[in-house]
């Protein structure tokens, strides 16, 4: 039996902010249980962590399978450790197991502070089939070793996006694809859509900002920003540029705790 949490990241209340499953283990099970953990479990990343020595391993699945780099479910993973287990702890170090990332979340009152590899975008170039899939033109697009990333000059534009995944997923490039604009409320709005690993859209992306952060610095001059994921759910999300790191912080909220039975026949 593995205990099981489901924690709303960078939500101010339950509800809100991106639902991730956690798994905190005392041994590694096998990648094939955890790909199947995260199908049955549906949501956009289960994440799946084991002490060892002063830091703890970590591993994110999507119902697609195993991803490299993922913001909320960090954060979330970092909520269950503070509160039920290093629950005298006030910094906490993982690990990555797909690729060798060594990241680091802080608790600060009520926010976790991630300190994550900054992920600098380079220009790209726009395609018909990348205006078909998304509805509307960028000003600009940009690209990561694994992302799309899209400006556009309107939020409401940002907001108002009915993208075409099926056509999302004939890119020949990207994971995923991002899309974001310089906002009134908030510094900058984002979206993260990655229907190649069967999610349409993520509520809350964390890695994004890893790129986002950077190129908006770069516009408005600003290490620190607030930003705005406006999802169907939303999430505020804190940012600060370190140059070759940056650091994402938000709150979480418990939704569920509870029993993964893998073991009974």
């Amino acid at each position: 039996m593995l205990k099981y949490y489901v924690v709303d990241a960078f939500a101010d209340n339950i509800f809100e902010g991106n639902p991730a499953g956690v798994c905190i283990m005392d041994e590694w099970i096998s990648i094939e249980k955890m790909e199947k953990i995260a199908i049955e479990n549906n949501l956009s990343e289960t994440a799946f962590a084991v002490k060892e020595g002063n830091a703890y391993g970590l591993r994110w699945f999507t119902p697609g399978g195993e991803i490299d780099l993922c913001g909320h479910a960090t954060l979330a993973t970092a909520y269950v450790l503070f509160r039920f287990v290093e629950t005298n702890a006030d910094v906490l170090h993982f690990n990555t197991k797909k690729i060798n990332h060594h990241l680091i979340v802080t608790k600060k009152d009520d926010l976790y502070e991630m300190d994550f590899p900054t992920i600098t975008p380079e220009k790209y170039h726009l395609t018909d089939l990348m205006v078909d899939a998304l509805g509307a033109v960028p000003v600009e697009v940009l690209k990561t070793s694994r992302d799309l990333i899209f400006i556009f000059d309107s939020e409401d534009t940002v907001k108002n996006l009915t993208p075409d995944f099926s056509k999302i997923k004939q890119f020949p490039e990207g994971l995923s694809a991002y899309v974001t604009a310089k906002s009134e409320e908030f510094d900058f709005v984002a979206r993260a859509f990655w229907p190649k690993i069967n999610i349409d859209e993520d509520p809350v992306c964390g890695t994004m900002y890893c790129s986002l952060i950077p190129y908006w610095r770069e516009k408005n001059g600003l290490d620190k920003m607030v930003a705005r994921q406006v999802s169907k759910r939303g999430g505020t999300v804190y940012c600060e540029f370190c140059g070759e790191r940056v650091k994402l912080s938000g709150r979480a909220a418990l939704y569920l705790i509870g029993n993964i039975c893998v073991d009974e026949k």
